[in-house]
């Protein structure tokens, strides 16, 4: 039998409380609900603080507005300066004198077969004198069929054709208006004119107002060739932008004078890049009143027909005006100048070579007819010197008309 010890331990023992397996507990409601009451707590101070943050901004924008959003106080400007003042009281001054000018061209509407006119071009002008004559360039009217002014004030008046100097690129117009709205330029001189001076040039460009635009005299005695292939010499240079449209207004000197007309800007692709010419005044007022006189430029000549430049120097002629041809009963007949002849067997025979005209000289076509044009007129009498089968020769003649 056995002990009583060992059926104690034989006998199943109880499991003491420590290593007893604990039963899962079941979370609490309130255990559950924290971490959602949490993240809604966060979102809805996100969600405040944005609103917040905006209404802020909203707020402080609007302080800004009621700062910034009223007129300013303005500034006082004080007085004009002297370039200014000049500036202004030159533009006053020939303002009333400048006008727009419109070109009309006849046209013929292709089913109606009705000749109606229409727009060729514009560009400006100036009142020359009391009796309503207008200057301009040659190349703003010369296609016009009907020419129309239109004058400071805005009224338009059917212009008629009075003459015109195509070599000069000049022209003049007649308006019939009343004697109150004719104000006649200040006119000036270009012969005492010195680069660096000021220049203003005024024009009235596409039917706009005025345009006024300034700057110098940039150069003097330039050279452009003219709608006819003529030179244009003694032209003034000027950095004042004329602009297109402004060709035949007034170039003006600081004391609102005219000194030349605007006529052409060198540009290659046609737009002002600061370099326009003008005709000279000088030239201006020894062309317009033979225009107005007598509807053409009348110049003192010879009667002779000299030989292109070109054509003279392939001939072997290296400088002089070669006669080309003497017209009968001119004072280049009567004076016994010999023309250019084709000889029996087909060779070229030259005629008399102008090498001077009272010992000014004659290198090249151009300078016989500056020459008779700028120091003649009709009636002088005047000592050729020319060349004659290779020898030097002087012939007296007596200027009539080139015509």
């Amino acid at each position: 039998m056995a002990s009583d010890e060992n059926y104690a331990w034989s006998q199943p023992q109880p499991i003491p409380p420590a290593f007893r397996p604990r039963r899962p507990r079941q979370p609490s409601l309130a255990a559950c609900l924290t971490p959602l009451v949490t993240f809604l707590v966060l979102c809805t101070l996100l969600v405040l603080g944005t609103v917040l943050w905006y209404e802020y901004k909203a707020y402080r924008q609007a302080q800004e507005r009621n700062i910034y959003g009223v007129p300013r106080i303005v500034e006082p400007r004080g007085d004009l300066s002297d370039v200014e003042k000049t500036n202004i009281a030159i533009y006053k001054k020939a303002k009333p004198s400048v006008v727009h000018i419109t070109s009309m061209g006849l046209e013929r509407d292709f089913w109606s077969m009705n000749v109606q006119e229409v727009p060729e071009g514009t560009g400006s002008g100036f009142i020359w004198d009391e009796g309503g004559h207008i200057v301009t360039n040659y190349h703003v009217t010369k296609e016009a069929h009907t020419v129309y002014v239109t004058l400071a004030d805005h009224t338009t008046w059917q212009a008629t054709r009075v003459g015109e100097a195509p070599d000069k690129d000049l022209a003049v117009w007649h308006i019939d208006a009343p004697k109150s709205k004719i104000v006649p330029i200040t006119l000036g001189s270009s012969e005492d004119l010195q680069v660096g001076q000021m220049a203003y040039a005024i024009g009235n460009p596409f039917g706009l107002d005025l345009t006024f635009t300034t700057g110098v005299v940039s150069a003097l005695g330039r050279e452009i060739q003219s709608v006819t292939k003529r030179p244009i010499k003694n032209m003034i240079q000027t950095s004042a932008a004329i602009n297109p449209g402004n060709s035949g207004g007034p170039l003006l000197d600081s004391a609102g004078r005219l000194i030349g007309v605007n006529t052409a800007i060198y540009s290659p692709s046609g737009g002002n890049i600061g370099i326009g010419f003008a005709i000279p005044v000088d030239e201006v007022n020894r062309v317009v009143p033979q225009l107005i006189k007598n509807g053409k430029l009348v110049r003192p000549g010879l009667g002779v027909q000299i030989l292109e430049d070109r054509s003279a120097r392939e001939l072997g002629v290296e400088k002089g005006a070669v006669v080309l041809n003497v017209y009968r009963g001119s004072p280049a007949a009567r004076a016994g100048l010999r023309p250019t002849r084709m000889t029996r067997t087909g060779r070229i025979r030259l005629g008399d070579i102008i090498i001077a005209i009272d010992d000014k000289p004659v290198v090249k076509a151009n300078d016989f007819f500056d020459i008779l044009e700028k120091y003649y007129k009709i009636g002088d009498t005047v000592t050729l010197t020319i060349l004659r089968d290779d020898e030097e020769e002087k012939v007296q003649a007596t200027l009539g008309s080139s015509d």
